[in-house]
C-alpha cells in the first residue's frame, strides 16, 4: 500500500466513522476498488481506529475527564460502603448510562462479529445496509427528537441505544447514525443525542481496536508489508478527518440536516446494489 492510498483510507475512516454513512462499508468499498485485500491492510485498519479515538478524545476531552474523575469518586463511595449511588449527580448518571449502552453492543459484537466479518466485502449487502441507514436517518430527522437530557434519561433508553449501536456491526449500517437515531427516537434533545452518541462510541471503537489488535500483532510478526511511515500518516489523517467529521455531525444534528446524509447513503447504496448485480 502506498502513501496516497494510506491518506485516502485515513480520510475515509475518519470521516465515515463519525458521519452517519458507515465506516465499515466505505472502507470495504474503497479497498475493493483499490484492489487491496483485507489481510494486507489489517494492521493499517486497526491503527486507523486508534486515529479516530484521538479525534474524539480531543473534542470531548472535558466530558471524558469529568467522567474519569467521577469514576474515582464512585470507587471511593463503594469502598466507604455508600454504594454506587448511580443518580448522585449528572456526571455519574451519564457514566452509568454509557456503561449500560455498551453492554448489548459488546455482547452482540462478540457473538456475531465473525458472521458479519464474512460479509465485509459483499457489495450487495453493504448497499442494502446503506439503504437501511438512510431510511433510519430520514425517519429520525422527521419524527425524532424531544426535550430529554441527562436528568430525564432512563436505563431503558441507554439499553435501547446500545442495541441500536450493536446493529451497526452489519457492514453498511452506520454506528454514529444508529446511535443518533436511537437517541432521537428516545426523545433526547439534539445536543444531548449527539453528545451521548459520540461518548458511547469511545468504548465501542476502543473495543474494536483491542479486539483486532492481536490479529494485527500476528500480521506484523508474519511481515505485514505496512511501513511505519505509512501507519503514522494514516493515523494522523484519520485523527484530523475524524475531528472535522465530529464537528460536521454536531452541526448537522443541531441544525436538523441529517436528511442530506440520508440522501447520500441512498444514492451510494443504490449504486452499489446495481454494480454488484451487473458487474
Amino acid at each position: 500500500m502506498n502513501f496516497i492510498q494510506s491518506i485516502i483510507l485515513g480520510i475515509v475512516q475518519g470521516l465515515s466513522e463519525f458521519l452517519p454513512i458507515s465506516s465499515s462499508g466505505h472502507l470495504a468499498v474503497t479497498q475493493y476498488f483499490f484492489g487491496i485485500k483485507e489481510e494486507n491492510v489489517l494492521v493499517f485498519t486497526v491503527m486507523l481506529h486508534f486515529g479516530t479515538l484521538i479525534s474524539i478524545f480531543f473534542v470531548y476531552r472535558k466530558d471524558i475527564l469529568d467522567l474519569l474523575k467521577e469514576l474515582v469518586e464512585l470507587f471511593k463511595d463503594v469502598k466507604a460502603g455508600r454504594g454506587v449511588q448511580p443518580y448522585k449527580n449528572e456526571t455519574r448518571k451519564l457514566g452509568i448510562m454509557i456503561i449500560a449502552s455498551t453492554i448489548p453492543t459488546a455482547v452482540i459484537g462478540l457473538l456475531f462479529n465473525d458472521l458479519f466479518d464474512s460479509l465485509y466485502s459483499n457489495l450487495l449487502f453493504i448497499g442494502c445496509g446503506l439503504l437501511v441507514t438512510g431510511t433510519c436517518l430520514f425517519a429520525a430527522e422527521r419524527w425524532g427528537g424531544g426535550e430529554y437530557g441527562v436528568k430525564e434519561m432512563k436505563l431503558r433508553h441507554a439499553i435501547f441505544i446500545g442495541f441500536c449501536q450493536a446493529f451497526a456491526i452489519c457492514p453498511g449500517i452506520s454506528r454514529s447514525g444508529s446511535t443518533m437515531v436511537g437517541g432521537l427516537a428516545s426523545r433526547f434533545n439534539r445536543p444531548h443525542a449527539v453528545r451521548f452518541a459520540f461518548l458511547i462510541s469511545i468504548p465501542s471503537v476502543l473495543g474494536a481496536f483491542l479486539l483486532e489488535l492481536p490479529k494485527a500483532v500476528e500480521a506484523v510478526s508474519a511481515g505485514s508489508g505496512t511501513s511505519p511511515l505509512t501507519l503514522i500518516i494514516g493515523i494522523a489523517v484519520a485523527a484530523i478527518s475524524g475531528y472535522i467529521a465530529i464537528k460536521m455531525m454536531i452541526n448537522a444534528v443541531i441544525k436538523e440536516k441529517l436528511f442530506y446524509f440520508a440522501i447520500y447513503t441512498w444514492i451510494v447504496g443504490i449504486i452499489l446494489i446495481i454494480y454488484s448485480i451487473f458487474a
